[in-house]
Formats: C-alpha cells, structure tokens, sequence
C-alpha cells in the first residue's frame, strides 16, 4: 500500500526540481522553440515572463496540483490493491 502522504510529497519533489529546470532552460532554445515553451508556461493562470512573484506563483500552483495528482495516483493504486486481494 502506498501512503498517500508520502507519496504527494514526492510528486510535489520532483514537480518542483523540473520546474526549476525547466524555467531557465527555456532560454537554450532556438526562437520558434522558445515561443513554444514560453506558451506553455504561460498556461499557468496568473504566470507572466519576468516577474518574480509570479515564478514563485507558478511553482506554487503546480506543487498543489502534484499533490492532487499523488494523492489520486496512490488512492488509485490501493484502491486496485484491495480489490486483487479480495
């Protein structure tokens, strides 16, 4: 059985490591590449290029969905758990 908590915490680790990553690595890219990623940031609600606050907002908001999303997953996989041991 997976805990529900620990495995959040996790989600919400490696969630934030990739937004680290990923913020900066935008500025590698070639033009039509870094249009592209800029785009997808910008799905973020409230998230604008070159505002501080608004960075922090972006890890923010996605450190509550993958804690959303992990405790889905691991609530998923026990709940599949208990149904093969029936």
């Amino acid at each position: 059985m997976l805990s529900s908590s620990k495995y959040s915490e996790l989600c919400v680790l490696g969630t934030e490591v990739l937004y680290i990553l990923c913020v900066p690595y935008g500025l590698l890219l070639s033009a039509k590449g870094r249009e592209l990623h800029a785009a997808l940031f910008e799905l973020i609600p409230g998230f604008a290029w070159g505002n501080a606050l608004s960075m922090v907002w972006g890890g923010v908001f996605l450190a509550v969905l993958a804690w959303i999303g992990g405790c889905y997953i691991a609530w998923m996989h026990n709940a599949c758990m208990k149904a093969e041991l029936k």
